[in-house]
């Protein structure tokens, strides 16, 4: 009995000593599903190049994720800028976990394996619906009730596309026609979209899920020359207000304001924005390259964020996590923490008529007047349309600053 309690002993001194084998991600292409509910999951695709490095793909769009860590015998797997994460267990070839919103206390199951197909194809596609589709997101109902543009092309099965609104575009959209049903995802690190919808030649009838917490439905009908109301038609000055007034804190604390020399007799782009918006990425990374390239000029730019996380610490590491990542060097302030609601954000600009959307740039000329006040943003999923953005938008600039 004393010999087999000093090999137990020495068994288990052994065994401590040992390091416990973590399991790494696997190179290849994966599959990946969301858990929308019992009936949908919404897919996307992600290539593991390494151990600590693997990328998303939404139709054009290529995501490069590199915050890879193990603990134990999971992966976390933080999407760049965006606070969502993915946790899973790896067994063998795949992994079962969860997609993870922490301070919006939200989640999603996860899964993939190794699979380079995004949605699984039963039927060839009957109708082609490449072109432009005038689009009602929630018909039913005249208090949520808005319009849209959709944009698709389509090669056989392939669809990719997204849907333009007044506020801004639903980003880089891919799916298939299979049959009659079309199904398009996207997935970001913030947005996790699934649209489903039965086609005909001429209509579409359709459901749109936001995640696992959010869904309404649309309807669509082909209308080539359909077009969303003017951007710069939707907010505006109020009645007896004549300039632009805030003051709020950046990262160091100090206090900036329009009244601040930076700004005097520059022409000045106020964007209000947040770090949690992929809309406003796209025109965070826009601005940022547009401001490099133009720093010689009489030009500024500074940025208000509306944060919905619970503390200004928080808030402030965010913005610096936009700014590193997308290289932005003009001021961002914290306008407001704990919520993005665009109620409370209007009442911290007053003089506005309210705040529509995030992203809105609010154009200013040299003599501080508010010239121009644009809703939304045209991202580079929009193709065509983004590209005469920046055409629109450098003239405009380029005519305040010739003032």
């Amino acid at each position: 009995m004393r010999y087999m309690a000093i090999g137990l002993l020495a068994f288990l001194v052994f065994a401590c000593t040992q390091k416990v084998k973590i399991n790494k991600l696997e190179k290849g292409r994966y599959r990946a599903l969301l858990k929308v509910n019992e009936v949908e999951d919404l897919p996307f695709n992600f290539e593991v190049i390494s151990e600590n490095k693997l990328y998303i793909f939404n139709a054009d769009e290529v995501i490069e994720v590199d915050a890879i860590t193990y603990k134990k015998d999971s992966v976390y797997i933080k999407m760049p800028i965006f606070e969502g994460y993915l946790v899973a267990k790896i067994k063998k070839d795949k992994l079962l976990g969860s997609f993870v919103k922490t301070e919006l206390n939200r989640k999603m199951l996860f899964s993939a394996e190794k699979n380079a197909v995004r949605f699984t194809v039963e039927e060839s596609a009957k109708h082609d619906i490449s072109g432009s589709w005038e689009t009602v997101f929630s018909p039913d109902s005249e208090e949520d009730k808005y319009f849209s543009k959709g944009i698709f092309s389509q090669e056989q099965d392939i669809v990719t596309g997204t849907f333009r609104t007044t506020t801004g575009d639903y980003r880089y959209l891919e799916g298939v026609m299979d049959g009659n049903q079309l199904k398009l995802s996207t997935f970001d690190g913030a947005h996790a979209f699934l649209f489903t919808a039965t086609v005909t030649d001429s209509t579409m009838l359709g459901t749109f899920y936001s995640g696992n917490h959010f869904q309404e439905s649309f309807v669509a009908k082909r209308n080539a020359i359909y077009e969303l109301p003017d951007a710069d038609s939707l907010t505006f000055l109020k009645e007896g207000y004549d300039k632009l007034e805030f003051s709020f804190p950046d990262e160091n604390g100090e206090m900036v304001s329009l009244h601040d020399t930076r700004f005097k007799d520059k022409v000045v782009l106020v964007q209000i924005m947040g770090t949690w918006c992929p809309n406003c990425l796209d025109e965070s990374k826009f601005y940022s390259e547009f401001y490099k390239n133009n720093q010689d000029k009489d030009l500024e730019i500074v940025a208000l964020a509306f944060e919905y996380v619970k503390t200004e610490e928080t808030a402030f590491k965010n913005i610096k996590r936009l700014k590193d990542k997308t290289g932005i060097t003009y001021p961002v302030l914290l306008a407001q923490y704990g919520s993005a609601s665009k109620v409370k954000a209007q009442e911290k600009l007053p003089m506005l008529n309210h705040v529509l959307s995030y992203p809105t740039t609010i154009f200013i000329d040299k003599k501080d007047v508010v010239r121009k006040i644009h809703t939304g943003f045209n991202g580079p999923a929009t193709g065509e349309k983004y590209q005469v953005f920046k055409k629109e938008f450098e003239a405009f600039v380029n005519e305040l600053l010739s003032e």
